[in-house]
C-alpha cells in the first residue's frame, strides 16, 4: 500500500483497514509505505523498489494521476496488479480505481455545509491539498459547478489555495486567506490535513463565530475544533473501510477472479460486492456528516 505521505491520519486509518482485510484473507502481507512529503517523485522511487521486491499487487493513492503512469505500467508489465484508491491514477496506469464515494456527492455536500455555515450568503474560500491532487481537483470542479445553482447564488468563491497536505504550509495558507479576505465567512478544506490546519488558524486569529471551517476531516482530529466552535459540521467516509476494500480488490485481481474487470465487480468482505464500471472505477458510500451530536463517538474509532 503506497500512500500520498506518511504521518497522515487518514492513511494511517486506511492502513488499519488493510491489516483487517489481510487477517481475514490469511495469506496476505501488507507493506505500508509512502514518501515523507506528498510528491509523485517520492512515489515513483517507492514503486521502483516494490517492483524489485516482486510484490504481487500495489494499492496506491496517487500524488499525480499522470506522472506515475510510466512506472505503474512497468509494474503491470512485470505482472504486478496495480489498483488506485482515494486519489486515482489515469486509467492506462491501473486496473481499477476505488473511489471513497461519488465525486458529485462529495463536492455538493461541501457546498451545502458551507452554505449552512455562512447562513446562505457571503464569501467562501477553498484550502486544498496539492495543485495536482486528482481527487481534490475533481471535487473542487464539482463545487464550482454546484455554486452556479440558483440556491447558492449569494455565495461567492473568492480564493482557492494549496497547502500541499502539509500542516505548516496549510496553516500559513489559511492565515493568508483570513488576513487578505476580511469578509470571509467560510473556509472549505477537502483534505484532512487542511481542515485541521484551517481550524487552528481560525482559533489563533480569534475569528471563532465569525469564520467557520468545513470540509473533509477525521473525527479524532476534529472533535476539539467542533467544541471550540471553529467547525459546526464536516464530512468524511470511513478510511478504515476504504483501506479494507482496496486490499480485497487487489486480492481479487491477484487471484484472477473472473469478475475482477471493467463491467464486473469485486467482493470486499464485510463491505459486500462493489461494482466496477466500464472505466474500471468503483465507488463506496456517500460521505457522512459529523457535528457536536456524534463527533465524540466516532473520534474513538478514527
Amino acid at each position: 500500500m503506497v500512500v500520498k505521505n506518511l504521518g497522515n491520519g487518514f492513511f494511517d486509518a486506511a492502513h488499519t483497514g488493510a491489516n483487517d482485510a489481510a487477517k481475514e484473507l490469511k495469506n496476505v502481507e501488507i507493506i505500508y509505505t509512502g514518501p515523507t512529503t506528498p510528491s509523485a517523485e517520492g512515489q515513483i522511487e517507492i514503486i521502483n523498489s516494490l517492483i524489485s521486491q516482486k510484490v504481487n499487487a500495489i494499492v496506491i493513492s496517487a500524488n499525480d494521476p499522470n506522472a506515475l503512469v510510466p512506472i505503474t505500467k512497468k509494474a503491470m508489465a512485470r505482472g504486478i496488479k496495480v489498483i488506485s484508491f482515494d486519489s486515482g491514477l489515469a486509467p492506462e496506469g491501473r486496473l481499477m480505481q476505488l473511489n471513497p464515494s461519488n465525486a458529485e456527492l462529495i463536492g455538493e455536500k461541501q457546498i451545502q455545509m458551507a452554505a449552512d455555515a455562512a447562513g446562505g450568503a457571503g464569501e467562501i474560500a477553498i484550502l486544498s491539498a496539492s495543485a495536482q491532487a486528482t481527487n481534490q481537483n475533481i471535487w473542487i470542479g464539482v463545487m464550482k459547478k454546484t455554486l452556479e445553482k440558483p440556491e447558492y447564488a449569494k455565495l461567492k468563491l473568492v480564493a482557492t489555495v494549496y497547502g500541499d497536505d502539509q500542516s505548516d504550509k496549510s496553516y500559513r495558507e489559511a492565515i493568508g486567506l483570513l488576513r487578505s479576505n476580511p469578509h470571509l465567512k467560510v473556509i472549505i478544506s477537502p483534505t484532512t490535513v487542511g481542515i485541521n490546519a484551517a481550524s487552528k488558524a481560525v482559533v489563533d486569529e480569534h475569528l471563532v463565530g465569525k469564520v467557520f471551517v468545513t470540509g473533509l476531516g477525521l473525527p479524532s482530529e476534529m472533535a476539539g475544533h467542533v467544541k471550540s466552535g471553529a467547525v459546526r459540521e464536516f464530512a468524511i467516509w470511513n478510511p478504515i473501510d476504504l483501506g479494507y476494500a482496496a486490499t480485497y480488490a487487489a486480492y481479487d485481481f491477484v487471484q484472477k477472479q473472473p469478475t475482477a474487470r471493467p463491467g464486473g465487480s469485486i467482493s470486499a468482505g464485510r463491505m459486500g460486492s462493489i461494482a466496477i464500471d466500464a472505466n474500471g472505477e468503483g465507488s463506496m458510500a456517500p460521505p457522512f456528516t459529523y457535528d457536536k451530536s456524534n463527533v465524540d463517538k466516532f473520534s474513538k474509532i478514527f
